[in-house]
């Protein structure tokens, strides 16, 4: 993994942590609310594991200081360039705040890697990681509300003209036909599909049904879900699901098996003039194949947080099309930084401890 990449992941985890560090959120509380599980190893049962000497952290100076007064036996050492990541990580039992495959394979001695965000596909390129000989947790489920509202003012901006009407305010128009022109949409009564109902899904679909919408969900894992949800359906159910729904949400973790799941297929099986929102990855989502759909009429708008190539190219053809709104990756943006530092202090406690660690990523499912 190149320096970029590991910054990118840095980069997340100072933004996390970046700010003043208190104890307001109590971790048993939000292990609660936000359904955390604890992993089905405890870390003394783990391979290599043994009493931690050695922390290497990516994060706020402050907040590595009150990491370092509340655990005095471990060395926490902040990190902020690649240069001195390289150096620090080789003696390291455990590294927080990023995944870079180059960090990963020169820590000869690590355990554990805590990421600040929920994606974690890029870890994966490295092998330690990958194998599963180094367990890795991430911050599942501590950004969702606000991603989940990123989700529904996508939605939103598209059903009712907002983002029309911003392309034609500087040219001063008031223009109430408008809304026959570009066909608002109320959303009460519609139904809205979201593909992937975990964390960033729940959110999303709990805030659709406070809008008096019928939800629709998928998950890989079992057809449970909470009482706001109407149906939840298994992955195999996707098209028969999107022929229903008026809204498509992709919620997705990205995998191999989800890789380019959102293709022509996929557009020709959802109902005709579907708005498509991704909050989850770019690459779930065949870009040829959306732009196609777009042109074509069989997706009415498009809200992308989220795009394949990312950075998306300033001369790229999405930027053009007036149905679609693109945010660049800030989904996450504005979510309380409190909860991520609560749960990266709860899972240091119990690594030093021993214990089972929360938000413990699958290594053959990878989230």
């Amino acid at each position: 993994m190149s320096y970029t990449r590991i910054a990118v992941v840095g980069v997340l985890f100072v933004l996390a942590f970046g700010h003043q560090v208190s104890a307001e959120v109590s971790i048993n509380e939000l292990i609660e609310e936000a359904g955390l599980r604890e992993g089905a190893v405890a870390l003394r049962d783990f391979d290599g594991w043994r009493p931690p000497q050695k922390i290497v952290v990516r994060g706020a100076e402050d907040f590595v200081a009150v990491l370092q007064a509340e655990f005095p036996d471990v060395q926490l050492v902040r990190v902020g360039a690649a240069d001195e990541i390289l150096q620090q990580v080789t003696d390291a039992d455990a590294i927080v705040g990023f995944c870079g495959a180059e960090a990963v394979a020169a820590a000869t001695q690590l355990v554990w890697v805590q990421v600040g965000s929920a994606g974690v596909e890029r870890c994966f390129e490295a092998g330690a990681i990958a194998s599963g000989d180094v367990m890795l947790s991430n911050m599942q489920k501590m950004s969702s509300p606000a991603i989940g509202e990123h989700a529904i003012a996508m939605m939103l901006s598209l059903t009712r003209g907002l983002v029309h009407h911003s392309r034609i305010m500087p040219n001063g128009q008031w223009n109430r036909r408008v809304g026959d022109e570009i066909g608002m949409v109320s959303l009460d009564g519609k139904t809205v599909l979201v593909v992937g109902l975990g964390g960033i899904g729940t959110a999303a679909a709990k805030r659709a049904s406070a809008l008096g919408m019928r939800v629709l969900a998928t998950r890989n894992s079992s057809r449970s879900g909470p009482d706001f949800v109407d149906y939840v359906g298994l992955s195999g159910e996707l098209h028969e699901l999107a022929a229903q729904a008026d809204v498509v949400i992709n919620a997705l973790p990205l995998t191999p098996a989800t890789e380019g799941i959102f293709d022509d297929a996929f557009f020709d099986a959802a109902k005709p003039g579907v708005f498509f929102i991704n909050v989850a990855r770019g690459r779930s989502v065949v870009t040829d194949d959306l732009v196609a759909a777009l042109q074509d009429g069989r997706v009415a708008g498009a809200g992308l947080d989220v795009t394949d190539p990312e950075p998306l190219p300033p001369d790229h053809r999405l930027w053009q099309i007036p149905n679609v709104v693109i945010t660049p990756h800030i989904a996450w943006y504005g979510s309380d930084g409190e909860r991520q530092r609560a749960l990266a202090r709860e899972n240091i406690r119990r690594f030093i401890a021993g214990d089972a660690l929360l938000n413990v990523v699958d290594p053959v499912q990878r989230y």
